[in-house]
């Protein structure tokens, strides 16, 4: 096999129909499929610039949460376990744990003192609202959703991210700590003794897939089904665990990194530390985008590369499926049933629908749920929504304009061009979209 086989096989062969083949390499060709396909979305979407801002942002709210987390579990009385457990969580990183442990505990001493207590709750509340803001626009980005959730979504959504969060960090904790009594107190059962330790090794596996899972369900403002996002978040829960162990056992590079930087290597390793768990997290979203969406990559033309005509035809075959459903009294299309009925893929198809909307022609109609299927009804009178007036909407769209020297052209061409192009608009407003 030549390397143009390989690169044939790669563009064309393997996006071919293989229905007629056995389902074990119907498993093993949807599942290279779905690899290049997340490879080159998390690529092109420029994923590792969003980790980098997602690193920033998780700097300045790790010492915020981390304090609420603390004052929680010193009212449930152990405050101690927690501490052993956020330098489990970074054993990796045990100055940066170090480090971290005592500005929460300076943190909560000021707190406590009431010295700035006003600006520090609001820094707390700025920092941490910030964070999850920013994890759900990447998440949105990733899913291509252009509707962000509504205001009353976002308060609610928040405040219960606050509230559960550092609850479920004290239970898992406590659990944790249970496991590790259970297994201290069965070493000597022959029988029970493998099996806890068993369960002792793969909690934590256990946990961080949990954690994926449901950032990748609830995260985004739409609907991911939980079974599409099961094995991305297992793949990337069991990927942290091995991103840890390797910085466990990398000790050796860590003390050269030591010895040039001294105390300060601590920060730029667990900045480090953090893009990349932040990357990890991403490419399971983007993982977990193309296991739902798979049918939408039989086209994998992007709208960018469509010819203006063709995209000027969609949008008029989708511009008239939705007058003449207005006009009939019937119930919306939806952009899944747009898709069923024009053959255009729904990735397309979305895309065309927010353009519609950017340009006033159609409204999106939605519930305040992210489960919630939005449907589009004509934004305009449909007796003045015609073929002209969708073209001059295209060719108008935009504000920037710039000063062009005219003075060398021939006026009277350049009028003759724009009133054949003011005539032919014209008549094509005769053409109303509902009647095509």
């Amino acid at each position: 096999m030549t390397i143009k086989d390989i690169t044939d096989f790669y563009k064309v062969g393997i996006w071919r129909d293989y229905s007629n083949k056995p389902q074990s390499q119907r498993l093993i060709i949807a599942s290279f499929r779905m690899l290049i396909l997340t490879i080159e979305s998390f690529t092109t979407k420029r994923m590792i610039n969003n980790a980098a801002a997602l690193t920033y942002s998780t700097l300045l709210a790790i010492v915020p949460i981390l304090a609420v987390v603390f004052a929680i579990a010193r009212g449930f009385g152990y405050n101690k376990y927690i501490e052993e457990w956020f330098r489990n969580v970074l054993s990796s990183q045990p100055q940066a744990a170090e480090t971290i442990i005592g500005f929460v505990n300076s943190y909560l001493i000021h707190t406590k003192s009431g010295i700035i207590l006003g600006i520090g709750l609001v820094f707390m509340l700025w920092t941490v609202t910030m964070l999850i803001r920013n994890i759900e626009l990447a998440f949105n980005n990733i899913w291509q959703v252009k509707k962000p959730r509504s205001f009353f979504r976002t308060v609610t959504d928040y405040m219960g991210m606050f509230i559960l969060a550092p609850i479920i960090i004290v239970v898992t904790s406590g659990i944790s700590i249970f496991v590790a009594t259970v297994t201290s107190q069965t070493e000597g059962m022959e029988l029970f003794a493998p099996m806890v330790r068993i369960l002792w090794d793969i909690m934590p596996f256990v946990l961080m897939s949990a954690i994926f899972i449901a950032l990748y369900v609830f995260m985004p403002n739409i609907r991911v089904k939980l079974k599409c996002a099961i094995w991305p978040g297992v793949l990337a829960g069991v990927a942290m665990q091995g991103l840890q162990l390797f910085y466990i056992h990398s000790q050796i590079w860590v003390s050269s990194y030591n010895a040039i930087y001294g105390s300060f290597a601590a920060l730029p390793l667990f900045m480090l530390w953090v893009q990349i768990s932040w990357s990890i997290c991403l490419f399971g979203a983007e993982l977990c985008y193309t296991s739902q969406n798979m049918e939408e990559y039989a086209f994998r033309t992007e709208t960018y590369e469509i010819s203006p005509r063709y995209r000027m035809i969609m949008s008029m075959l989708i511009m008239s499926m939705i007058c003449k459903r207005f006009e009939k009294g019937e119930s919306p299309y939806t952009a899944l049933e747009l898709k069923l009925n024009t053959n255009i893929p729904i990735r397309i198809t979305q895309n065309i629908l927010y353009e519609l909307i950017d340009l006033g022609l159609i409204n999106e109609i939605s519930g305040d749920e992210k489960g919630d299927v939005s449907v589009y009804q004509p934004a305009q009178d449909i007796s003045r929504l015609s073929v002209g007036r969708l073209i001059d909407k295209y060719e108008t769209k935009g504000k920037w304009e710039l000063k062009l020297n005219m003075s060398e052209a021939n006026h009277e061409k350049w009028n003759k061009v724009i009133a054949e192009h003011s005539a032919y608009l014209k008549k094509q407003r005769e053409i109303l979209l509902k009647d095509l």
